[in-house]
């Protein structure tokens, strides 16, 4: 379909070499001369993988789970062949990379490019502006990110220090989910019946789901310390459906980064984190080495209506003991709040904020061009004639964001807006207010019924932005971690119960409100966030809970271009893969 509907690459690669010579940012040009080039090659392969005394066949990097570390410095350019040698289609995000002027390399299929299909490849090319910090890739086709995903860190520019004391030691931790049985057939025939499929048998720490499960003691991730040295935790919430708490007995952890942004350093004791956000967290290991060992754990913070994997995860920190220390410690666990502890949900958000200072500013919008305000939540889809459905009431379940469930479309959408051959792949009157008001987080509506479409908003360049997010009870309140691809945002405001466009706003925080790629819209209440729309091209915004992205809880946003060169989205490279 996309050989039809576009010129040939052909001329597309012509226009590339051409264009690139004179619309290019200048940051971005400065940058790659600042910066290195850095290679890397990802060979999408099946793998045989044991975990729960279970081995299966399933998609992965270079063989690994989790896959391959990228490690680069800001400023750097990186080009990642990946080449697709199984038979599912694929695409890699490079999760909270901004990908200034470089949208076609952000990876969300049939968003910004047609996936990989087997026995092609594609180069992503991107440099890494204005960025430093923790974050991570992972497929975004279906649910393949369950099995494809790794820890992006990005350093300082040389001779740049953390506006923290270095640490001894940075040590990656993403957490993520284990299925015994196969998540792609899981989703689809989940699809198919119209119902929720079945949860997780574990959840892992860098791929290992750790002791406290049967058959897994020997697959636990083990840090060992160094009395009176300080470690730079970088944690990962790469678990496709699941928020979590995580803790580390008899020790704090003091917050100084999320999503790639520092922050005003915060102790506490347990983490929140959501699929899509990443914690830099400081630990500080006591002066002399305990006769103890401590577990780390991580388990969900749940608040919907269904199932869920209501399991542990757990690590172990241990002190490099002297020679003569006896074996065999005693083990503490860290006391984790209750799976449905909303109210530390709220206060541990809230507590975050932006570094704010000259050297690391807080930019933001403080006059708003354009207000949005979206509904997210569940809803259901009518049961197909001559078929048996599994969801609410006999239909199937479907999830929307102003009662809008977002369809694929076969095309790519950032090739039909770059092209201007939208007609037929996407319409451009996505609602900014729900079309039927109603009481969001009182008695439901009784009419389900959400409609599927693929329709964008189209945002001028550079216009500021404010997008209130309100959760619905619909099918029942719950929390939804939404995130948006192209852009960072500021959390400005959040609370309990339906915004109040007359009071609530009075109490932003329009001076130095964490600042993220990923939020979660609190259960039964809103969260209200600014950003700038200065990065051309199509943007997905989408909940990272991957069972209500599949169930149509997305959208997209189309940033057109400035009027200067160096705004312009250039044309797609000559590889860029075909529908």
């Amino acid at each position: 379909m996309g050989g039809s509907l576009f010129p040939s690459w052909a001329l597309v690669a012509a226009l590339l070499f051409v264009v690139s010579n004179l619309c290019f940012i200048p940051e971005v040009a400065l940058a790659r001369h600042a910066g290195i080039t850095r290679h890397y090659k990802f060979d999408i392969q099946s793998q045989n993988v044991t975990r729960l005394c279970r081995t299966k066949s399933m998609v992965t990097v270079n063989g690994k789970f989790p896959g391959p570390r990228i490690v680069a410095r800001e400023g750097d350019n990186l080009l990642i062949k990946v080449v697709n040698h199984v038979r599912n289609n694929i695409s890699i995000h490079w999760h909270g990379i901004r990908q200034l002027q470089s949208g076609w390399a952000d990876g969300p299929a049939y968003i910004t490019q047609c996936p990989i299909q087997t026995g092609q490849s594609y180069v992503y090319n991107y440099t890494i502006v204005g960025q430093r910090g923790t974050l991570f890739w992972h497929a975004h086709i279906s649910w393949l990110r369950a099995t494809v995903y790794g820890p992006i860190i990005i350093l300082p520019k040389h001779n740049v220090s953390y506006p923290f004391a270095k640490p001894y030691k940075e040590v990656p931790i993403i957490f993520g989910e284990w299925w015994n049985a196969d998540p792609e057939a899981l989703i689809s025939q989940a699809l198919q019946a119209g119902a929720s499929p079945n949860v997780s048998d574990a959840y892992t720490i860098n791929g290992l789901p750790g002791l406290l499960y049967n058959c897994s003691a020997n697959d636990t991730f083990k840090l060992k310390v160094k009395p009176g040295k300080t470690y730079l935790l970088r944690l990962i919430n790469a678990a496709l459906n699941d928020e979590l708490f995580f803790s580390i007995a008899n020790h704090s952890l003091t917050v100084v980064e999320v999503d790639a942004v520092y922050t005003k350093p915060y102790k506490t004791h347990t983490i929140l984190i959501t699929p899509g956000q990443t914690t830099n967290v400081l630990l500080h290991a006591r002066p002399q080495a305990p006769q103890a060992t401590f577990l780390m754990e991580a388990r969900p913070y749940f608040t919907g209506q269904g199932t869920f994997d209501n399991s542990t995860v757990a690590g172990i920190l241990e002190y490099e003991q002297p020679t003569t220390t006896i074996k065999n410690l005693p083990l503490f666990r860290p006391k984790l709040p209750p799976l449905n502890d909303t109210n530390y949900a709220a206060n541990y958000s809230q507590s975050l904020r932006s570094l704010a200072n000259a050297q690391f500013p807080a930019n933001v919008p403080q006059t708003v061009q354009k207000r949005f305000f979206f509904t997210v939540g569940l809803g259901s889809s009518p049961c197909p004639k001559n078929q048996t459905c599994q969801g609410p009431n006999g239909t199937k379940f479907a999830a929307s964001v102003n009662n809008i469930s977002f369809a694929l479309p076969t095309t790519a959408l950032l090739q039909a807006h770059f092209f201007g051959q939208s007609n037929g792949v996407y319409t451009n009157d996505f609602p900014s207010t729900p079309l039927m008001p109603f009481n969001y987080t009182g008695t439901p509506p009784n009419n389900t019924l959400v409609l599927n479409a693929t329709k964008v908003v189209v945002l001028p360049f550079n216009t500021s932005v404010e997008l209130v997010m309100q959760d619905t009870s619909i099918l029942g309140a719950e929390s939804h971690p939404l995130h948006i691809h192209g852009f960072n945002f500021f959390v400005v405001g959040q609370g309990f119960g339906n915004f109040n466009p007359n009071k609530d706003p009075s109490k932003f925080n329009l001076v130095d409100p964490v600042e993220r790629n990923t939020v979660a819209v609190p259960s039964g209440g809103w969260v209200a966030i600014r950003f700038l729309a200065d990065n051309p091209g199509v943007w997905f915004m989408h909940c990272h809970f991957e069972v209500h992205l599949s169930w149509g809880l997305r959208m997209a946003w189309v940033v057109m271009d400035g009027k200067l060169p160096n705004q312009k989205l250039p044309p797609p490279p000559s590889d860029l893969p075909k529908c």
